[in-house]
């Protein structure tokens, strides 16, 4: 199916990259009916909602013209909850609009804050920015919101997880009211659809994927572990599934900046993203992931927001998600455009019943099963070794035939094979070997204090009373058996 009538520039745009068939959210918001309405959209991570609005807007802004006239105060504002992902639209709303003339610029926290004022005084045709940053240039004066024509919320179901309610309503009230809004959320939860009601005026509601429902390109697996065994499972599942891209999920700075050491340690090419990172160090870790340099990506659920891997096949749960929307949210980070993804969520076994009420609530069938063993691991490494070898072997060069013919005089087959293998093994991090996640299944769990360092409770020696009025000081007292 072609994309709906659009503007010339448009086309082109789209052409230029390849793009021939519209995505459904596009389809959507491209609709006849939808043409200058305000929308209120649910739509999966990933489902081209970027493009989508990007389209919309740009036949809004552009009407009859055939291009953005100079720029000036800002035509549209797109607010999203994070630094990668303003950045991220920035990136596909410049070309998208460069046929057409349009000057898009982004206003993030972390980043030179002059260099954007001097950008804004330039002028824009659109500005893309978080909610903090902009409203502090809207309080400098910098950002001028008089001649705006459409909005864009993104993801505003998690600008206001984030607290960015009272942000988002300076924003709106500053624009003119007449303005097309339009809403974009993987969720519609209360506050959303409250929000829309006040700012929006005979929205169009369009549900391009049930709510709190499982991403039906992902399959999602449950790996049962013994409770140390955390870090070992990572390692083992990065190595079987052995994926292009791939993002571990923990609960705490201090869990990431933990494993991605170890990882690193190991061999794996891997980056950490957490809050307490530099916008330079952020960037840095970014800018490996998009050129390949790094594979893995270790980071909290904060510091992922809007994070837009390329090639990311696998999401491992290293720490169990808070809630079936942290489970979705962190799954939905692979199987996108119509790409396959894996999520995998490793499962302490104790915990065993808190994970089957978590996919359940989230209403995903996952396969529940011990994570990859070593013996797993170096099997799939020789499948991987043969079938790089047949498909290096049906058009080899003569420079490397002539170089095996001197080697086979001197060496046999089978030790010049056994050399290939263990050359190949070396590159790859070595596969941990797991305890057996069984033993540990009708444990209640670490229990505080009960470390194997920890004395009894002595029958003689020093013990403190808190006292029973206000006034009285703690006393120490010799308790005699």
């Amino acid at each position: 199916m072609a994309f709906p009538e659009l503007h010339p520039s448009l086309l082109r745009a789209l052409t230029a990259r390849n793009y021939t068939e519209p995505t459904p959210v596009q389809t959507a918001v491209l609709r006849p009916d939808a043409a200058g309405r305000d929308l209120l959209v649910s739509a999966q991570t990933g489902s081209g909602k970027t493009a989508a609005y990007g389209l919309t807007l740009g036949n809004t802004l552009l009407g009859d013209a055939e291009r953005f006239g100079r720029a000036k105060h800002p035509l549209a504002l797109v607010v999203a909850p994070t630094r990668e992902l303003a950045l991220q639209v920035h990136r596909e709303l410049t070309w998208l609009l460069a046929e057409a003339g349009g000057r898009v610029i982004s206003c993030v926290g972390g980043m030179d804050i002059r260099r954007e004022q001097r950008a804004l005084k330039e002028g824009a045709h659109v500005v893309v920015g978080t909610p903090g940053r902009l409203v502090d240039h809207l309080n400098g004066r910098h950002l001028i919101l008089s001649g705006i024509r459409a909005v864009v919320l993104d993801e505003a179901d998690e600008m206001l997880d984030f607290g960015f309610r009272e942000e988002l309503e300076v924003l709106l009230k500053t624009t003119p009211p007449e303005r097309r809004t339009l809403l974009f959320s993987a969720t519609l939860p209360k506050a959303i659809l409250g929000l829309a009601r006040q700012y929006q005026r005979d929205a169009l509601r369009m549900a391009l994927s049930a709510e709190n429902e499982p991403h039906a390109d992902i399959e999602y697996r449950a790996f049962l572990i013994a409770p140390r065994d955390m870090e070992h499972a990572v390692v083992n599942s990065l190595r079987y599934f052995d994926a292009q891209g791939a993002l571990v999920f923990c609960s705490t700075r201090e869990a990431v900046r933990h494993l991605h050491a170890n990882l690193q340690e190991r061999g794996f090419s891997a980056v950490a993203l957490s809050g307490e990172l530099t916008q330079h160090e952020r960037t840095t870790a970014l800018q490996a992931l998009r050129d390949g340099r790094a594979r893995v990506c270790v980071a909290t659920d904060v510091a992922a927001r809007g994070l837009d891997m390329p090639e990311l096949g696998l999401v491992i749960h290293a720490d169990l998600p808070q809630n079936r929307q942290m489970l979705l949210h962190r799954s939905g980070r692979t199987g996108r455009a119509g790409r396959k993804g894996l999520s995998v969520m490793l499962v302490p076994a104790y915990h065993r019943g808190i994970g089957e009420r978590l996919l359940a609530s989230a209403k995903i069938k996952a396969a529940w099963s011990p994570a990859p063993s070593a013996k797993a691991i170096r099997a799939r490494d020789e499948e991987n070794l043969l079938r790089e070898i047949i498909a290096l072997a049906e058009a080899p060069a003569e420079e490397d035939l002539a170089a095996a013919k001197i080697l086979l005089e001197e060496r046999s087959a089978e030790q010049l094979a056994a050399v290939l293998v263990h050359m190949r093994r070396e590159r790859l991090p070595a596969p941990e070997v797991l305890q057996d996640p069984g033993a540990f299944k009708k444990q209640a769990g670490p229990q505080r204090g009960a470390g194997p360092d920890r004395k009894p409770f002595g029958s003689k020696g020093p013990w403190v009373t808190r006292a029973k009025k206000r006034d009285q000081k703690a006393r120490l007292k010799n308790k005699q058996g």
